[in-house]
This record gives structure tokens, C-alpha cells and sequence, in this order.
């Protein structure tokens, strides 16, 4: 089995005309060191915006900047922990001097594999600090900038999953905040008027380390092999028999951001190969019924 997170090809990036789209506008980015993060904050930073990447990993997080400022964008990284109030404030309060504050994508997330009787609840308490009330707080801060705009717009993108659509066994932690994540988005759009919108992203699984690294447990879980976790239950019920790339998803953002978005807010971009909306009776379903 060959499965790796790809590296991102500037031919890959979409890029689209938006008059928003300049280095005065100011998107951050959550969870920027890897995966889906640095995907979208190199996209967005290839799409002329000014880029505040976040992220607790200092060396991965400098070396999404180095790629992003490769592609011609800007970025700037700033190390933060998300699960503390005060580095949220600061990360902020440094993203705003450097141009209005546009746009944000909430993406940092991390996964623990167990059943709920036995999950540990400081992981769980520190799952829904990170994955949860972080983008809430990061809405909270970041919505007057964008309605301090010229013309008091803004966007906010949310990283959900088909598990904030759909339970899978031992993830209850992963699947209450995607869950939380989508309801989030709602509240933002409900709250927003058509002005500041918002949207969430349900993707099946990327080529991520997160899901890549799972693997191995999911196997244990399950009783199968690595193998099996791949073909049988993260792609069995797929009718794309294909992973993902984090540039797919970091389009998406970018998509979702510009002005070919305008009646997307509160909805729910489901890019999951037919996870969700097909049937067909595989052995993959009968494992996760």
C-alpha cells in the first residue's frame, strides 16, 4: 500500500478573478502546517490574498510559508495554540494589521480512535477546544473586521466531513464536532444577513496525515488489515474509487471565498465521491452497518 500526501503543483491551484482577491485582503487560515490547512492557505496566497497561516507546529507551519511565498503570494505564520484564548487574541489582533480581515478557514483538527466507553474525556475536552470552540471564537473576532469592510463583507469557511453527516464507530469525538461544525455554519449565515457568509466543506478522505495515520488503528479496531481499511472502509463506499488531494479541498475554499459564491452561505459543499447520496450493497456497508 502507497498512499502519501501529494505534494501541490501550481498548475493544480484554481484561480479565479475576484476583485477582493488583493494583498490588502486578509485570509487566515487554521491548522496551516499540513494537510488540508496548507493546501488552502497556498491556494489562497496564490490567489493574491495576504495569508495569516496558523498552526502549533512552528517548523511545519514556516515551511507552508516558504511554499506559499514560492507560488508569488504572501504569507505570514504565526505559531498558535488554538486551545488557548490568548494566542486566538494575539493571532488576530497580529492578522489585522496586516489588511483587512476577509476571510477565514477553520481547518485545524486532530483525530483520536476509540469507543465511547472508552474515551479518554481529556482528549475529548481537548478535541472540542481545537476543532470546535476555536472557530467559534475565531467567527466571534474576526466578524467585526470583516464588517468593518468597505463594503462589510466577509466570508467564513468551516472544515466538516461526511461525518458531520453521517456516524461512523469509535470517532465520537471527530463526529460531534463536524456535527457542531455544520451547525456553526448555519448560526454564522443565519446571524450574517447575506453580508458575512458561510459555508462548511464534507469531504470523504483526503491524503492527509490525519487520515493516513489513522489507518493503523482503524485496522485494530476492526480486526482487518490496512488494506482493507483503505479499500473496504474509506474508499468501499465511494463510487470514486480515488483518495482525495489537500489542493482539491483547498480549491474549494478558495471557491467558496470568491464572488462566484455569493448565494452560498449556510450550505454545505459535499465532495464525497457519492459516499453519502448512493447505495450499492458492498462489503464496506455491511462493515459499517
Amino acid at each position: 500500500m502507497d498512499i502519501k500526501e501529494p505534494e501541490i503543483k501550481r498548475d493544480e491551484i484554481l484561480i479565479l478573478d475576484d476583485d477582493h482577491f488583493n494583498p490588502g485582503k486578509v485570509c487566515v487560515v487554521t491548522g496551516a502546517g499540513t494537510g488540508i490547512g496548507r493546501a488552502t492557505a497556498i491556494a489562497a496566497a496564490a490567489n493574491n490574498l495576504m495569508v495569516v497561516g496558523l498552526d502549533v507546529n512552528e517548523n511545519e507551519g514556516e515551511k507552508t510559508q516558504k511554499l506559499a511565498r514560492e507560488t508569488g503570494g504572501q504569507m505570514i505564520f504565526i505559531q498558535s495554540d488554538l486551545t488557548r484564548d490568548e494566542e486566538i487574541i494575539h493571532a488576530i489582533s497580529e492578522a489585522a494589521k496586516l489588511g483587512t480581515i476577509k476571510y477565514l478557514a477553520n481547518i485545524a483538527g486532530i483525530q483520536h480512535i476509540d469507543s465511547i466507553e472508552n474515551f479518554p474525556m481529556e482528549k475529548y475536552d481537548y478535541m472540542h477546544r481545537l476543532m470546535l470552540r476555536a472557530p467559534l471564537y475565531l467567527s466571534k473576532l474576526t466578524i467585526p473586521h470583516m464588517k468593518k469592510s468597505e463594503d462589510g463583507t466577509g466570508a467564513i469557511g468551516n472544515m466538516a466531513s461526511v461525518h458531520a453527516h453521517i456516524c461512523t464507530v469509535n470517532k465520537p469525538a471527530y463526529n460531534i464536532t463536524k456535527f457542531g461544525l455544520r451547525a456553526l455554519t448555519q448560526s454564522i449565515a443565519a446571524e450574517g444577513m447575506g453580508k458575512i457568509r458561510s459555508f462548511s466543506l464534507s469531504t470523504g478522505f483526503v491524503k492527509t496525515a490525519l487520515a493516513l495515520n489513522q489507518i493503523p488503528a482503524q485496522a485494530e479496531q476492526r480486526g482487518i488489515t490496512p488494506e482493507e481499511v483503505v479499500t473496504d472502509v474509506m474508499l468501499g463506499s465511494s463510487r470514486v474509487k480515488e483518495m482525495m488531494s489537500p489542493i482539491d479541498v483547498g480549491n474549494l475554499f478558495v471557491f467558496g471565498f470568491s464572488r462566484f459564491s455569493k448565494y452560498l452561505t449556510g450550505g454545505d459543499l459535499l465532495f464525497d465521491g457519492g459516499m453519502l447520496k448512493t447505495y450499492a450493497e458492498t462489503k464496506a456497508h455491511k462493515s459499517l452497518t
